[in-house]
Formats: C-alpha cells, structure tokens, sequence
C-alpha cells in the first residue's frame, strides 16, 4: 500500500507529465489533495482529470517557476483551494538538450545556461520561498521535497548546466533544511539517474546514436534497467510521509546502483533493457 498521506496537501511542480504527475497520481491514491502546476495546460488538466476520475482531489495552476509573481499566486491559489499546504515539490526541471542549442562550453548560448539555471535552481528556491508561509502553518509533518539528480554528485555527458544547476539544489536542500529546521519543516533531495522521462528522451535524442546513448545510461545501473516515473513517486511520497519524521537534509540516490562502484554491468554478465 505505501505511505499514507491522507488529509495532506501537495503542490508539485512540473506535474503535468513525467515523474510530476506520477507523485500527483500514487499522493492522491494515497489520500493526499494535489495541485497540479505547470506550463502545459492541456496535459496538466489531463493529469488532474486522471487522478478525479479515480476519486482523488487535485486541481491544475498554470505556473512558471522562474516567475516571482506565478509562484507566488501558485500558492495562494493552493492554500484556497484545499485549506493549506503541507508538502512542495520542487520537480519542475529541464536539461540543455530540451533547448535545441549547442552543448559544448565554447558554443552553449548564454541563455541557454541562464534558462536552466532559472528554472532548476532559481525556481527551487523560489517555490520554497513562497510555500514557506504557508508550510509554517501545517500541523501534518510540513516538508519541501527537491528533484537533484545523480548530476547533482558527479559529472555526465552534455550536462554542464544541468549539472551545476543540479548540483546547486542539493546544496540548496541542506541549507534549507539547516533554516527551517526551527519550524519543523524538513526538506530533503532525490536524485535520480536516468528515468523514463520527456527530459531523458530528449537527451538520447541529442547524440548521434540514440541506442547506444540509451546503452551508456544503463550499463551502469546495477538493476539492468532506466527508472520508471513510478519508481521516484514512490520514494517523494515516502519523504512527504510520516514515516520519514526522522529524514531531514538527506540527499537521497534512486539511481538503480549507479553510484553504488565503478563499472558497467557489461562486466557482471547483466543484461540490460
């Protein structure tokens, strides 16, 4: 069954897809009412239309999490609509291969850098800016819950903003966590290797060889296998729960293994998919 969550309040970013709307969907089958943002109207009315018709409670904002005044109405309209906020999810991200620009330090556009920084580490911080207000007012174990990545700990291929960027947020987390402490606001940080996602396909999409791209993320993944939206779900609605009380300013890996040794499954006989 999972943690339960029942009577919490969600806001999570970039839910309209992907690992976002994943969490919208296993948080409302778990009890919780989730506001649903992003910049994709139609598919984050969809997620919404998903998770109501299966009994749950959300609702869709609009919201640009580089945009002061977007978050801060994001906010405001969640603590309307459902009484309050109990947990942000900052999982709003995008990488440089999303830009259709080119990767290389010498060639990368400056905007490019600066959008990903925007919205990964600026508009992490912005969120929790505007939420925090509103979480000191929660009685249900508040916390704000970060998407890292495992680019948030080491270097990867054609990721140098993203890298930083995401790196930026797990130092972000510890900060936070150290700051809210007092109100008992946790906040911690997941990071997740390569998962089935819009932001990974572009990726694969980037290089010359989709295929063996798709080889490279995977044969280190000590499970044979890229995540699932589902699998990073399961482990924020375990952060936002209860029965993570005693996990505060913890950078947490799903990574399938990769940064668990040095090597590909090549050498251990695993098949990968």
């Amino acid at each position: 069954m999972g943690a339960q969550l029942d009577g919490m309040t969600f806001v999570i970013t970039g839910a309209a897809r992907g690992m976002g709307a994943a969490t919208a969907r296993m948080a409302a089958s778990r009890g919780a009412a989730v506001v649903v943002a992003d910049l994709d109207d139609v598919a984050g009315a969809r997620t919404v239309e998903e998770i109501t018709e299966a009994g749950g409670r959300a609702c869709y904002q609009h919201c640009d999490v580089t945009d002061a005044d977007q978050v801060r109405e994001l906010m405001r309209a969640a603590a309307e609509a459902f009484g309050g906020i109990d947990v942000l999810h900052n999982n709003a991200g995008i990488h440089e291969t999303m830009l259709g620009v080119p990767l290389s330090i010498e060639e990368m556009p400056l905007e490019a850098w600066d959008r990903v920084m925007a919205v990964n580490l600026r508009g992490s911080w912005l969120c929790a800016k505007f939420a925090v207000p509103y979480l000191k007012g929660s009685t249900r174990g508040p916390s704000i819950i970060n998407c890292g990545s495992s680019g948030s700990l080491v270097g990867g291929v054609s990721s140098l903003a993203y890298g930083a960027s995401k790196g930026g947020v797990a130092l972000l987390t510890k900060n936070l966590a150290v700051e809210l402490a007092r109100y008992g606001i946790r906040v911690n940080c997941y990071c997740p290797s390569a998962t089935e996602t819009r932001m990974v396909s572009d990726y694969l999409d980037a290089g010359d060889n989709r295929d063996e791209r798709r080889r490279m993320l995977t044969r280190t993944q000590l499970v044979g296998r890229i995540g699932t939206p589902d699998d990073i779900a399961a482990l924020v609605c375990f952060l936002a729960s209860g029965e993570a009380a005693y996990v505060n300013g913890v950078v947490w890996l799903v990574d399938g293994g990769s940064l668990a040794w040095r090597g590909t499954v090549d050498t251990l006989g695993l098949d990968t998919v």
